[in-house]
């Protein structure tokens, strides 16, 4: 299955990024701390070019502890501050703003040394749909301003939000990237509900999201689903897992779209606990 998913306020946003770049002293770059590299645009580096950046690995709480870790570890060893939070509990927060600080130290002391008052940072925070920007904004504001919603698309315009005294907020909408060069990636994004359900054929995603599961989380899988064994044959999976979950047809067949999408629904929510989709030492290793 190869997913695509680039409706065309995604195109305008991309063109907005660009032009309000000069604005801003730096970027937020919010990731899926459960895909981190998955989650993050290709176009992105394009757009932002040298700008300052720091990236914020958000859902903290659904991700592999030790995973994240690594994360963190290996963006700043590409040269970006990294932290991890979790928008949704305000976990986290007060790194941003002092990794903020930080990050832009040298020019606020160029600006005291030529006698200008240092202002609020100026940041344009910027990431794929449903990766939780409008959640972040309103915590950092600490007022329902930004349109939160679970589902992607729901930021379609830009606006300037006020963090206190020490932060500036340009919100985005969430930009996609046209094309994925690895299918898995749109995988990834659809089985964390970055890509709408309505394009996605929602079987051939539990069937990865089965295999994912067998492979790096098998005692979780067994227990939720009271599973002896995995059976290799992935369709007796789905008929031990759909009458498991009294997904029957009135025929009283098993419903494999139903079954789908109980497993799906499982993983976001967070039925087989904190999950990491992208382990660095094989992501990395691939590179």
């Amino acid at each position: 299955m190869t997913i695509q998913w680039f409706p065309g306020h995604m195109a305008k946003a991309r063109r907005e990024v660009t032009e309000k770049l000069k604005l801003v002293d730096i970027i937020f770059e919010l990731v899926d701390a459960r895909l981190p590299l998955s989650s993050r645009n290709p176009m992105i580096d394009q757009v932002i070019q040298q700008k300052p950046r720091l990236i914020i690995l958000n859902k903290m709480d659904m991700a592999d502890e030790a995973e994240t870790k690594k994360w963190i570890h290996y963006f700043e060893k590409q040269g970006n501050r990294a932290v991890a939070i979790n928008s949704l509990e305000g976990k986290g927060l007060q790194l941003v703003t002092k990794a903020s600080k930080e990050i832009l130290s040298e020019k606020w002391d160029r600006m005291i040394a030529k006698g200008i008052k240092p202002r609020a940072i100026r940041a344009m925070i910027v990431g794929i749909p449903n990766v939780g920007k409008s959640t972040l904004i309103n915590r950092l504001s600490k007022k329902s301003l930004a349109k939160t919603g679970n589902m992607p698309g729901v930021t379609k315009a830009q606006q300037w939000i006020k963090v206190g005294k020490e932060i500036e907020l340009l919100d985005t909408p969430g930009i996609l990237w046209p094309k994925f060069e690895d299918p898995e990636t749109g995988l990834k994004l659809a089985v964390t509900g970055a890509i709408k359900d309505s394009v996605i054929q929602m079987q051939e995603l539990a069937v990865y999201a089965l295999k994912f599961l067998e492979s790096r989380y098998p005692d979780r899988l067994k227990e939720r689903y009271g599973l002896d064994e995995i059976d290799e044959d992935i369709v007796n999976s789905f008929d031990h897992i759909g009458k498991k979950r009294r997904c029957i047809t009135a025929g009283g067949e098993i419903d494999y779209d139903m079954t789908a999408e109980v497993i799906v629904r499982d993983i976001r929510n967070q039925h087989f606990g904190r999950v990491t989709f992208d382990y660095r030492d094989e992501m990395i290793e691939d590179e």
